[in-house]
């Protein structure tokens, strides 16, 4: 059987493992957009966190399997369309995840300084699509929307000391940038309440942790809720003690923390804010700051609903940054597309109404989880197709060309697939660059520069 995965992040590379490994024969080819593999273990994970970055040695592995094969730079939906694929391939598997953000849909979002965390993330970590934001950092107060994980990597990424940024392969510009920067306060605000955060404890004892910023939270939000704690499970009871905990350390203990910095750093937490409108300066040119709607909340645990309580409050920042969630896009007119929770209709992975079509990630599930999340519903799209196989449901009689036929479609629209061996090649360049300036890589941001790297 020759199978085709679209997206070569994590849902692609744990889809094409799992395969490889309990099928002697089958053939995989990965297509991926970009010259270089990995989506979001190279784009999303944040740059002072390399353990994290480790799966890419077992990824590495299985594209040098010989019944794998990757080809980069190939755009699924414009270069080559899903129709295409299923006449060279017996199955074809979506995992492109998640390339767009959720919009607040308020007032003033599109003002200047106000930016997607998406497209924050994306300019330090060396995306390509974002290399070029240049966000203003020249204000003193950020504002980020979101009580995620993301939202915790951007706060750490704005207040971490330099010389902890500089070991990494955060991006030279975006470097640049942050050394430069003005802001010394960051605000993390929530619909809901404390015990609705979806940060892990990880993020956040890293949080309070970080040298030279001290974490600002108000006794006030904690308040009644030992008794709330008691019952909730054990991940959520430990991360919520570690809030109070952390909330109600007296400020000379904080201070000392601070080890005798005159004007640390500082971030917090505010709960309970639904932002409504993001306010213009005077000469409405950039943000100044946000309208939030303060919010009570109906029912407990995750299914807690924030409802506005008519009482209303202005924050001031010049930095707003929406962390509220990813968001998949529509790939090719022939694949079903649910645009109300942004993932391709499917069961266990079989795209629904379409034989032979599979997905697996972010686009089966919507944008939620970590890697080991990803690892585990891909391997279970992967079972899925395997079984279709042996029970016949997938016809693999009829020959299929694989990439043979592919490569005589891109030829004709002039495209030019990129092999594992080419990024081999953009990724030791990376490395002797980075080897200079003392970081373990220095990111190739723009694509033609890799393209001319390989002699594209």
């Amino acid at each position: 059987p020759r199978v085709c995965v679209v997206g070569s992040g994590p849902a692609g590379f744990y889809t094409a493992q799992h395969i490889l490994k309990h099928h002697g024969g089958a053939l995989v080819d990965i297509y991926e957009k970009l010259p270089v593999p990995f989506g979001l273990v190279r784009f999303g994970v944040a740059p002072d966190h390399p353990e994290v970055k480790n799966v890419i040695n077992t990824f590495t592995q299985t594209a040098h399997s010989e019944r794998c094969a990757y080809y980069g730079n190939v755009t699924v939906g414009r270069d080559v369309t899903v129709p295409e694929l299923q006449q060279a391939y017996h199955a074809v598997v979506l995992s492109y995840g998640a390339e767009d953000n959720r919009v607040l849909g308020i007032p003033g979002e599109n003002l200047p300084g106000v930016y997607s965390a998406r497209a924050f993330v994306g300019w330090y970590n060396g995306l390509p699509e974002n290399r070029d934001l240049k966000p203003d950092l020249s204000c003193e107060t950020a504002l980020i929307l979101g009580h995620g994980n993301v939202a915790l990597d951007i706060a750490r990424i704005l207040l971490s000391p330099l010389q902890l940024l500089r070991k990494t392969d955060i991006t030279d510009s975006s470097l640049a940038a942050l050394a430069c920067s003005k802001v010394k306060r960051v605000w993390l605000v929530g619909r809901r309440g404390p015990l609705q955060v979806a940060f892990t404890i990880k993020e956040l004892r890293e949080m309070i942790n970080l040298p030279g910023a001290r974490a600002v939270l108000d006794p006030a939000d904690f308040r009644g809720l030992e008794s709330a704690v008691k019952d909730a499970p054990r991940p959520r009871k430990r991360l919520t003690e570690l809030m109070m905990k952390t909330a109600l350390e007296k400020p000379a203990e904080m201070q000392a923390a601070a080890a005798g910095a005159a004007a640390p750093r500082e971030w917090g937490l505010k709960f309970q804010r639904s932002p409504q409108e993001v306010l213009p300066s005077a000469d409405g040119r950039r943000a100044r700051g946000v309208r939030m709607a303060l919010t009570r909340l109906e029912g407990s645990g995750d299914s807690a609903k924030a409802i506005p309580t008519g009482d209303v409050e202005e924050l001031e920042c010049g930095l707003v940054l929406s962390s509220i969630g990813y968001r998949s896009l529509p790939l090719d007119p022939a694949v079903p597309f649910d645009s109300q929770r942004g993932v391709i209709p499917n069961s266990s992975g079989r795209v629904e109404g379409v034989p032979g079509l599979y997905c697996s990630g972010w686009v089966k599930r919507g944008p939620t989880g970590v890697i080991i999340t990803t690892m585990n519903d891909s391997f279970d799209t992967a079972q899925s197709l395997l079984e279709d196989l042996q029970e016949g449901v997938l016809d693999v009689s009829p020959f299929r060309e694989g990439f043979g036929l592919v490569e005589s479609i891109l030829r004709s629209r002039g495209v030019h697939p990129v092999s594992f061996s080419d990024w081999q090649k953009i990724d030791a360049a990376e490395v002797a660059r980075g080897k200079a300036a003392g970081k373990p890589r220095e990111k190739i941001v723009d694509p033609a520069e890799m393209l001319q790297i390989i002699g594209h």
